[in-house]
């Protein structure tokens, strides 16, 4: 049955992906509502904004009134808020901005969701649904051994993944205290096209382009689980549509890699695909420079995904093999995008993962 989907956060990385899937692989009608900070960009969408199922709402999850009123206009079936701060040096920079748009801004979409839930008819209220996604970073460092489970204690390290760890207990508190319907996947590190350039991978690919240094953490030796970026879009619908009211599900890649790993591998990559290299540059690999840690910096982050597997028979399409070369030949193909998106605030002058 065709359903109206209220998607927060809809211009970023992941909403992006998300989006564009809603719109070119089911029948439904999509809210796209973002407040378009640094990281949001229309751009990624201009694949499906001409479709009459689609909606841009320029919005910030913080503002209770104008929630209110497109939740009085559009009717949302399914609200799937992405929308948040993500970026773990820049909340190490400035941790206010995370505790406003991810803890407080989490709050008032629950209260506006909770207030229009009550308004709905008891058919409707069977079938609603509100899916908060969150990341791994959640759990904290995991040790050189085991998985993140859904039954994994959370030890938030960062100001980023404490501020996703609150938000992540308040969805679960109004499911258990007023009965809000929810469902809450906790994912790991994404990839692949339309990917901001602050995060490892695109940074890594642009720089190496302009023969710029590539400044690797610490030892690089930093584990984590990549996900690419469509196969999560399709993880996240399967969980809102075919979920259980009430559960978490861990969302991950099987694709455990070293940072030094990925950054290789892309050099690689980029040696293989570009034969006129940045002046004075033969290899890629010549680029790379190890820089000082991060503070508080996790070690491993790995998931385990068997539960969305076994219960929703959803697994991921892309290895990291595959998906990394998919991302490398996107990001070649796609010059105007990156230049766009690097006019802003944006100059690559931190890097994450």
């Amino acid at each position: 049955m065709k359903k109206t989907i209220f998607v927060t956060g809809g211009a970023g990385f992941i909403g992006s992906a998300l989006v564009r899937y809603l719109i070119n692989e089911t029948e439904h009608n999509v809210i796209n509502f973002d407040k378009l900070t640094y990281a949001g960009n229309l751009e990624s969408l201009a694949s499906v904004d001409s479709s009459d199922r689609y909606t841009f709402v320029q919005g910030d999850i913080c503002d209770r009134k104008i929630l209110d009123e497109v939740f009085k206009q559009h009717q949302p079936d399914y609200i799937m808020h992405l929308a948040a701060e993500s970026h773990v040096d820049r909340s190490i920079d400035g941790p206010g901005e995370f505790i406003q748009t991810n803890i407080t801004g989490t709050y008032e979409l629950l209260e506006a969701a909770r207030t229009y839930f009550l308004t709905l008819t008891e058919e409707k209220k069977s079938t609603f649904r509100f899916h908060h996604i969150s990341t791994d970073e959640v759990y904290g460092d995991l040790g050189e051994t085991g998985l993140f489970t859904e039954e994994t204690p959370y030890e938030p390290s960062s100001p980023y993944s404490a501020s996703k760890a609150a938000s992540d207990h308040l969805v679960r508190a109004w499911y258990r205290t007023y009965g809000l319907p929810v469902v809450v996947t906790n994912c790991s590190n994404n990839y692949g096209p339309y990917h901001f350039p602050e995060k490892l991978i695109p940074l890594i690919i642009l720089n190496a382009l302009e023969g710029k240094s590539l400044p690797v953490y610490g030892d690089g030796k930093q584990v984590r689980d990549w996900l690419y970026v469509e196969d999560h879009a399709r993880a996240l619908y399967k969980v809102v549509s075919e979920g259980t009211i009430g559960e978490t599900y861990n969302i991950g890649g099987f694709n455990e890699k070293q940072n030094i790993e990925v950054v290789t591998t892309i050099c690689n990559h980029l040696n293989d695909l570009i034969s006129d290299k940045p002046d004075g540059i033969s290899n890629f690999n010549d680029l790379v420079t190890f820089v000082k840690d991060r503070p508080g910096h996790d070690v491993r982050y790995a998931i385990d995904a068997n539960k969305i597997n076994k219960e929703l028979g959803w697994h991921p399409e892309e290895t990291f093999e595959s998906g990394i070369k998919k991302t490398i030949e996107w990001y070649l193909s796609e010059t105007e995008w990156c230049q766009h998106v690097q006019d802003g605030s944006y100059q690559r002058e931190r890097l994450g993962n």
